[in-house]
C-alpha cells in the first residue's frame, strides 16, 4: 500500500506565486543558494522551527495506523518528519527532509548522504560536510534532481491499494507516479477537489479532506481485517 500525503503547514507555492512572503526562485533554487546562501539557510531555518511545533494529524495517524494491517509505504512530496512522528515505518521523501542536511558542494542535487540536524538551525559558517562545503537543507530545489524518484516508481508499481491525499496532480515529474500503477491496483484519490480530470477511471475519488477521506477510507479497509 502506498499514499501520498500533503497536510496544513504552507504549501510550497501559493497562488500568487510566493512561499512564505519569498519569491520560490528567491530561496528554493540551486541559483538563489550560489546567489544568496545565507537568505536561503535562515529561511529553511524558519521553515524547519515551523515543522518541529507542528503536530501530525489524524490523517498522518491512520495512514500510520494502516501498519497493523497491511505492509504500507508512504511516498511524500512534504519535507517534513511528520509521517515518521506519527508512526510510520517506511517513508519515502521525493522532495527530501528538512530535518536531514547534506553538503552543498558540486553534484550535492544527486546525492543520498545526509547529516542528522540537532536542534531547529543550521549555520552557514559552523556546520560543514568532511569535505569542508557548508550544509544545506536535504531537500530538491527547482531545477534539481529527484533522487528518489525511481525508488518511488518501484514502490507504485508493486502496490496492490494505492492512495492519493491531498496532491494537485499537477507538479511533474511527481505527478506522473498516479499513472504508473498496475492494471489490478486498487486507487483512491482523496482530495475536496477529488475528480478525475487527471486521473484514470480506475481511482475511486473521494471528495473530502485528508482526515475526514482517510478515516471513511480507514474504516473500510479494515472492515474485514
Amino acid at each position: 500500500m502506498v499514499a501520498n500525503q500533503t497536510r496544513g503547514i504552507n504549501t510550497f507555492r501559493a497562488s500568487d506565486g510566493l512561499w512564505e512572503n519569498h519569491r520560490v526562485e528567491d530561496v528554493a533554487t540551486p541559483e538563489a543558494w550560489n546567489k544568496n546562501p545565507e537568505l536561503v539557510q535562515r529561511f529553511y531555518n524558519e521553515r524547519r522551527k515551523t515543522i518541529l511545533a507542528a503536530q501530525p494529524n489524524k490523517a498522518h495517524q491512520l495512514i500510520s495506523a494502516l501498519e497493523d494491517f497491511y505492509d504500507v509505504s508512504v511516498i511524500t512530496q512534504n519535507i517534513d518528519d511528520l509521517h515518521e512522528r506519527a508512526g510510520s515505518s517506511n517513508v519515502i521523501h521525493l522532495h527530501g527532509n528538512i530535518r536531514l542536511a547534506k553538503s552543498s558542494g558540486p553534484n550535492a542535487q544527486y546525492s543520498t548522504e545526509y547529516f542528522h540536524i540537532y536542534g531547529d538551525e543550521l549555520n552557514i559558517d559552523k556546520d560543514k560536510c568532511p569535505d569542508g562545503y557548508p550544509l544545506r537543507p536535504h531537500v530538491v530545489w527547482f531545477g534539481e534532481a529527484v533522487p528518489a524518484y525511481e525508488e518511488a516508481s518501484i514502490c507504485v508499481r508493486q502496490a496492490d491499494i494505492f492512495i492519493v491525499i491531498g496532491t494537485s496532480l499537477v507538479v511533474y515529474p511527481v505527478a506522473g507516479l498516479v499513472n504508473e500503477i498496475s492494471d489490478e491496483c486498487q486507487a483512491y484519490y482523496i482530495d475536496p477537489q477529488a475528480e478525475h480530470k487527471n486521473l484514470a477511471s480506475q481511482y475511486q475519488c473521494i471528495a473530502q479532506t485528508a482526515t475526514l477521506g482517510m478515516q471513511s477510507l480507514f474504516d473500510q479497509l479494515t472492515a474485514d481485517q
